[in-house]
C-alpha cells in the first residue's frame, strides 16, 4: 500500500454508481448495459458485451456469481473476472434489482478490491480519527468560535460549542506557550499569519470539574482549496499522567538538593517546606521531637504528641499569621498526627470548615483548606518527627500517587533529619569534652597579660582539635602553648585533651622547647594497637607552638611543630611575624626540631592562634596572615577588645574549622626585685652566701623569710660545691612567691630520699622540699639550677 497522503482521501464510496465500473444484465444474466468504467476495468468495450452473458466474465465455474439469485434483496461479494487479457482479476460487486418498462432488471457495480480496500481503510482511519483517536480535536470559525468537536473533544469541551476559545476554561493555567500573548491576540495572529502554535495548558475540564487536567495542544489554520481561511482546528492530547509523573520527579530531585548533604535540622525542614508550596500543597508544617534539635535521646511517646515546629510555608496571608519556628505543638491522642505517630502510616483526612487548627501550620483554621495529610518522619531507631501537608480546593484531592509521593518525601528527609541528629549528638559531645579540657581561665602571672578565645566550627565537619595554654614555669617563667589537631569530632578533641595534658606533663620538667616537641612528637607517633608511626600519622596528625617567655631576662623562646608563626606586635606598633623554624607536624617524625630565642622589649605582645583564624573557604592563608597583621597594628584598648575585634572581623558567621587566639602582653621584673651572686666552688663560701641571702631579704621587707630561705640556700650551696665543679650562682627573684635558685656545671639528677638515723648527710633535699612549697631542677647547655619556691605572706 502506498503511503497515506491527505491529498487522496476521497469522502465519496468507489462503489458509488457515478464513479464504479457498472452493468446492467436482464433477468437471464445477459449484458443490456456497459458503461466507460467498466470498460476501463476489464478492457471489454460495450459492442464486446452487450447481448452476451455475463457468465463468460467469470473466471471459472468456481466463481462467486455463477447466477444471479431468484430473491429480490441487494446482494454484495467478490467475484474473480477475467480481465480481456486473459488475466484474473478480483473485484467487488455489488448488486440491486430494478424495475424497467420492459421487465426487472439488475443493475451491477464493481471495483477492483485492492481501490475498495485503500478506500475502507482511508475512512477507518478518519473515523478513528473522529471517533476512536484520544486526541481531540476542535474547530473554530474566524471569530474563535468553537464549532465542532471530536469525540475525544467533546470528553474536554462538552457543552462548549460557540464558545470562544479564549472564554471556553476560565481557570486554564499557561504552563508553556511560545509567547506571552493572551488566547485571543495569539490566535489572531495564527489567522493571520498561518504559523501553526503549541502551548501546554492545565484546566479543569467540564466533564470533570474536580481534578485537573494537561493537554498538549498545537492550532493550525484551516484554508479551503483556493487559500481561503475557514477557521482554526486545535488538536490536544491529554498528558496528565506524564506531566504529574515528571513533576514528581523533579520534586524529588528538588528536595535532594535541598536536604541532602546538610546536617541542620532546621535547615533540613526549612528546604522540605519551600520545595513542596506551592509545587505540592498550599501550606506544610514540619515538627520533631525537641531532643532532635539538641542531639539528645528520644522520648518514647504513648500519650499526648508534643513535638517543635521548626518549619512552616504556606501560600496565602492568612496561613502565615501563625508564630515564627521554632515553637511547641500538642496533639491530643486521638487527633490525626497522634495516629500517624502511633501507627507509623501517612493519614488523609478532611479538614471541616470552622475546625480547631491542632496539626494546622495556620494560627487559625481556614474555610478554604479542604484536606491535610499527615506522614511520620521515621529513623531506624524512632519516629522524631511529623510533616503535614494541607491543600485548599485550588488543589486536587490528594492521590494514592501523591500519597506515595508525601512519604518518599517523607523518607528522604528523615534520613537527612538522622544524619543531623546523630551529628548534633556526636558534636554536643565533642563540644562539651573539648570545652572541659580547654582553660576557662589563667591565674594571673607576674609575667605576661592574658586574653583568649576559642571559637568551635559550626559547619558539618564537626568540632575540631584547637587548644590552648598558659603553664607557669619556675624562675617567674610562663609558656604560652597553642596546637592545632587534623581532623573533627570526638577523635579530634579526645586527643586534643591528651596532647594538652602532656605538654603540661612535659614543661613541668623545665624542658627546652625544642625538646619538649620531640617528646610530644613521640607520643604522636605511638598507636594503642602498637601499629607504628605510619599508622598513626595517617589517622593522628597534629601542629603545636611552644614558647617560653622569661620576666628576668625578657628571653623568649620559640619552636614550632609545623604551626603558623607567632605574631609579635612591638610597643611602637610594628607587627612582624616571629623568625622561628617550622618544623615538621608532630605524627610525622624523623626529623629535628629547632628553637629560636629573641628578646622582647616590656609592652610587646604575642598573638599565637591557629590556621582556622587567618584561613576559610574563600580567603588563602597568605591573605588572611596579611589582614590579621593589618588588624594587629591597630590593637583596640585592651587585650580583650582586641581579642573581640579580631574575631569579628577574620571570622565568618559560621566557621568552617575552629580558631583558637592567645593574645600574651609581655611584663618584666624590675631590676629591685632580682638578686644574683656568683661563688667558687669553696665551702668557704656558704656562710657568705647566707649572709648576702639574709641582707637582701631585710631589704625587702622580708624578715620573717630570713631562718628558712638561709637554711635552703645553705643546703643549695652545699649541694652545689660537693657534687658539680666550676662556678656557683645564687639567684632571688621575689615575685608572687620567694625563688630561691642554685646554679651549678653539673649535670647529676638530685634526689629526694629518706636517709636513716646513722647516716651524717643525705637530709639536705629532704629539708628543702620540707620547707618550701615546691621545688625542681632544670637544665641548660652550662648545667642545671635547683630552684625552691616560698609562699609569702605578703608582697
Amino acid at each position: 500500500m502506498e503511503a497515506f497522503d491527505i491529498n487522496t482521501i476521497d469522502l465519496a464510496s468507489p462503489l458509488d454508481i457515478g464513479r464504479a465500473a457498472t452493468a446492467v444484465l436482464d433477468g437471464r444474466g445477459t449484458v443490456t448495459g456497459w458503461n466507460e468504467k467498466a470498460e476501463a476495468l476489464l478492457g471489454y468495450r460495450a459492442a464486446d458485451v452487450v447481448g452476451r452473458s455475463a457468465t463468460r466474465l467469470l473466471a471459472g465455474t468456481g466463481a462467486p456469481f455463477p447466477m444471479l439469485p431468484a430473491a429480490h434483496e441487494p446482494m454484495s461479494g467478490a467475484a474473480v473476472l477475467r480481465h480481456r487479457d486473459g488475466h484474473q482479476m478480483a473485484v467487488w460487486i455489488d448488486a440491486c434489482q430494478v424495475q424497467q418498462m420492459d421487465g426487472d432488471c439488475w443493475l451491477v457495480v464493481g471495483v477492483e478490491r485492492a481501490a475498495l480496500r485503500h478506500w475502507q481503510i482511508k475512512q477507518a482511519i478518519l473515523k478513528g480519527v473522529f471517533a476512536q483517536s484520544p486526541i481531540g480535536l476542535a474547530v473554530y470559525d474566524t471569530d474563535q468560535n468553537l464549532t465542532w468537536m471530536n469525540t475525544a473533544g467533546d470528553d474536554v469541551l462538552a457543552g462548549l460549542i460557540g464558545a470562544r476559545a479564549d472564554r471556553m476554561l476560565p481557570d486554564v493555567e499557561y504552563l508553556a506557550r511560545p509567547d506571552n500573548k493572551d488566547t485571543a491576540q495569539a490566535l489572531e495572529q495564527l489567522l493571520r499569519t498561518g504559523e501553526p502554535r503549541s502551548t501546554l495548558t492545565r484546566a479543569r475540564p467540564p466533564r470533570d470539574p474536580n481534578t485537573h487536567h494537561v493537554w498538549s495542544s498545537t492550532a493550525f489554520r484551516l484554508c479551503d482549496e483556493s487559500g481561503g481561511v475557514l477557521g482554526l482546528c486545535e488538536e490536544f492530547t491529554d498528558v496528565t499522567a506524564r506531566y504529574n509523573d515528571q513533576q514528581r520527579l523533579m520534586l524529588l530531585g528538588a528536595a535532594g538538593a535541598r536536604i541532602a548533604g546538610s546536617l541542620d535540622v532546621t535547615g533540613i525542614a526549612a528546604g522540605l517546606a519551600d520545595v513542596c508550596v506551592p509545587r505540592f500543597a498550599d501550606a506544610v508544617a514540619v515538627d520533631v521531637l525537641d531532643p532532635v534539635l539538641h542531639g539528645e535521646e528520644a522520648p518514647f511517646i504513648t500519650t499526648a504528641l508534643t513535638l517543635t515546629r521548626v518549619a512552616q510555608r504556606a501560600t496565602r496571608q492568612r496561613f502565615r499569621e501563625a508564630p515564627s519556628p521554632p515553637y511547641p505543638v500538642r496533639y491530643p491522642a486521638e487527633s490525626a498526627p497522634s495516629r500517624s505517630w502511633l501507627s507509623g502510616q501517612a493519614v488523609l483526612s478532611g479538614i471541616e470548615p470552622g475546625a480547631a487548627d491542632i496539626g494546622h501550620p495556620v494560627s487559625q483554621a481556614d474555610d478554604s483548606l479542604t484536606e491535610e495529610l499527615l506522614v511520620p518522619l521515621r529513623t531506624p531507631r524512632a519516629t522524631i518527627g511529623i510533616v503535614t501537608f494541607l491543600r485548599s480546593a485550588h488543589f486536587d484531592a490528594f492521590s494514592d500517587e501523591d500519597v506515595d509521593l508525601a512519604g518518599e518525601l517523607a523518607a528522604r528527609t528523615a534520613v537527612s533529619l538522622d544524619n543531623a541528629w546523630r551529628y548534633a549528638r556526636e558534636h554536643a559531645t565533642a563540644l562539651t569534652l573539648q570545652q572541659s579540657l580547654l582553660p576557662e581561665a589563667f591565674a594571673p602571672h607576674t609575667a605576661v597579660d592574658i586574653a583568649h578565645r576559642y571559637l568551635p566550627a559550626r559547619s558539618s565537619a564537626g568540632v575540631g582539635g584547637d587548644w590552648f595554654d598558659l603553664i607557669p614555669l619556675s624562675g617567674a617563667r610562663v609558656a604560652l602553648v597553642v596546637g592545632d589537631v587534623v581532623g573533627h569530632g570526638l577523635q579530634a578533641a579526645a586527643t586534643m585533651g591528651r596532647l594538652r595534658t602532656t605538654v603540661q606533663a612535659l614543661a613541668h620538667l623545665d624542658l627546652a622547647p625544642e625538646e619538649l616537641l620531640s617528646r610530644l612528637d613521640d607520643l604522636v607517633g605511638r598507636t594503642p594497637s602498637g601499629q607504628g608511626r605510619t599508622a598513626a600519622a595517617e589517622t593522628t596528625m597534629a601542629s603545636c607552638l611552644y614558647a617560653v617567655y622569661d620576666p628576668v631576662t625578657r628571653l623568649c623562646s620559640i619552636a614550632r611543630a609545623g604551626h603558623l608563626p607567632p605574631a609579635i606586635v612591638l610597643p611602637d606598633g610594628t607587627v612582624r611575624f616571629a623568625d622561628a623554624p617550622a618544623g615538621p607536624p608532630l605524627g610525622v617524625g624523623g626529623l629535628p626540631f629547632e628553637t629560636a630565642e629573641f628578646e622582647l622589649p616590656e609592652g610587646s605582645v604575642l598573638a599565637l592562634f591557629t590556621d582556622g583564624l587567618v584561613e576559610t573557604r574563600t580567603r588563602d592563608l597568605d591573605t588572611g596572615l596579611q589582614r590579621l597583621q593589618d588588624l594587629l597594628a591597630h590593637p583596640g584598648p585592651s587585650l580583650e577588645k582586641t581579642c573581640d575585634h579580631l574575631v569579628q572581623a577574620l571570622l565568618p558567621k559560621n566557621p568552617e574549622d575552629d580558631a583558637a587566639l592567645l593574645l600574651a602582653r609581655m611584663r618584666s621584673l624590675p631590676k629591685d626585685t632580682v638578686a644574683t651572686w656568683q661563688f667558687a666552688p669553696d665551702p668557704g663560701v656558704v656562710a657568705n652566701a647566707r649572709a648576702l641571702t639574709a641582707d637582701q631579704l631585710a631589704a625587702w621587707g622580708l624578715e620573717d623569710a630570713v631562718f628558712t630561705t638561709e637554711l635552703i640556700v645553705s643546703e643549695l650551696v652545699t649541694n652545689a660545691i660537693r657534687y658539680a665543679p666550676g662556678p656557683i650562682r645564687l639567684r632571688l627573684i621575689r615575685d608572687r612567691s620567694l625563688i630561691c635558685e642554685v646554679s651549678d656545671s653539673g649535670f647529676t639528677s638530685p634526689h629526694l630520699r629518706q636517709a636513716s638515723d646513722d647516716e651524717e648527710g643525705g637530709r639536705g633535699l629532704f629539708l628543702v622540699a620540707q620547707l618550701t612549697e615546691r621545688w625542681g631542677a632544670r637544665y641548660h647547655p652550662d648545667g642545671k639550677t635547683i630552684w625552691a619556691e616560698q609562699r609569702l605572706s605578703h608582697g
